[in-house]
């Protein structure tokens, strides 16, 4: 990850040639592809390079019987167990190591099975990034369903500090002792090389790839996970104070203009995730539960929004809930105030 975060900053800087022209063999240790039937997953292979893990999202036969995934290597690398091993989920933790084309880096992934099933969140278990520091909620069985914009925030130079993201956990909780907290932030120096002067805290249920972050950061953001039943409301507490001046994209302060958060819940068919260019427009949405009014609230607020539905939906057909919030309504075209902060405690998909 260090390595790659190098490269990124020369790449920045017009020269990423010159970062690896020089390597005679490939350092990388990656696994870049993980394949499996579609008919064994109820949502796409997600692999997380920045905490070595491979999200599975299986069907109840997949995991009872087995799977042999097809992986794909940064080139000249080998992997161990091999690439079409079959994997059954009775024999403990599984996990594969992959050793680079040069032999002196190994990268260990570890395979995950993600079982989302509960939906209901009090955000008292978190995380941090070995690599950059920056956490991220966990569920009360460690399983990861919730993501953020902070791993690509990561490269761009800020402090390998917790508290430099924003995105992090806080004390200032409505229920239990942590809540989960949005703050908008100025960009860096080096995300200001391309334009980007501010980040928007932000949360959501879903996976952010990484690959995507630099060339398509709308598309970095995929929201969702996979979901079984009829929502009816969505439901949860939140607190929220705008920052002091609006800027937008330029970095230009817009008198008068006062920044909103956003907060809502999206249900959609398929398996193959929606991303920040398409969440509120797919034809593949049939129900959406947005928070009416983003605007300032000093004390913990309750809301209570029921989905709105394009039809019932059939108990055989694959479905994906997404959830989102944000400390800037407009932070995914780099709008907002920095300072803008939001808290979100005890969300809930209520449903029949």
């Amino acid at each position: 990850m260090k390595l790659r975060k190098l490269c990124y900053v020369v790449a920045v800087a017009g020269s990423l040639q010159s970062c690896i022209k020089d390597a005679p063999m490939n350092p990388e240790a990656d696994i870049e592809t993980f394949t499996l039937d579609k008919s064994q997953l109820t949502s796409d292979v997600f692999i997380d390079q920045a905490n070595s893990t491979i999200r599975l999202y299986l069907t109840p036969e997949a995991y009872a019987t087995g799977i042999a995934p097809k992986l794909s290597l940064s080139t000249g690398a080998t992997v161990t167990p091999a690439s079409g091993d079959s994997i059954h989920f009775d024999t403990g933790i599984h996990q594969y190591v992959v050793t680079s084309a040069n032999g002196l880096n190994k990268k260990t992934y570890k395979v995950e099975v993600v079982n989302v099933g509960y939906w209901k969140w009090d955000f008292e278990k978190w995380m941090i990034n070995d690599d950059f520091k920056y956490q991220y909620p966990i569920d009360e069985d460690s399983a990861v369903t919730w993501s953020s914009g902070n791993p690509g925030i990561a490269y761009s130079g800020v402090d390998e500090d917790p508290m430099a993201y924003p995105l992090r956990a806080t004390t200032d909780a409505y229920h239990g002792k942590y809540a989960a907290e949005m703050v908008t932030r100025e960009g860096t120096v080096l995300s200001g090389w391309v334009g980007i002067k501010l980040f928007a805290g932000s949360m959501f249920l879903g996976v952010f790839n990484i690959e995507n972050a630099f060339a398509k950061p709308l598309e970095a953001t995929e929201f969702g996970q996979p979901y079984k039943g009829q929502p009816l409301r969505f439901t949860g507490y939140y607190k929220y104070k705008p920052g002091a001046q609006y800027q937008d994209k330029a970095g230009k302060i817009i008198p008068g203009m006062i920044d909103s958060c956003a907060v809502y819940a999206v249900l959609y068919t398929g398996t193959t995730r929606l991303n920040a260019t398409n969440i509120h427009s797919s034809d593949r949405i049939v129900g959406t539960a947005y928070l009416p009014d983003g605007s300032a609230r000093e004390n913990w607020t309750r809301f209570d929004i029921p989905f709105m539905m394009k039809r019932k939906v059939d108990g055989n057909e694959k479905l994906m809930m997404a959830i989102v919030a944000s400390s800037s309504k407009d932070g995914d075209n780099y709008k907002g105030a920095i300072g803008s902060r939001l808290v979100l405690d005890s969300l809930e998909i209520v449903h029949e």
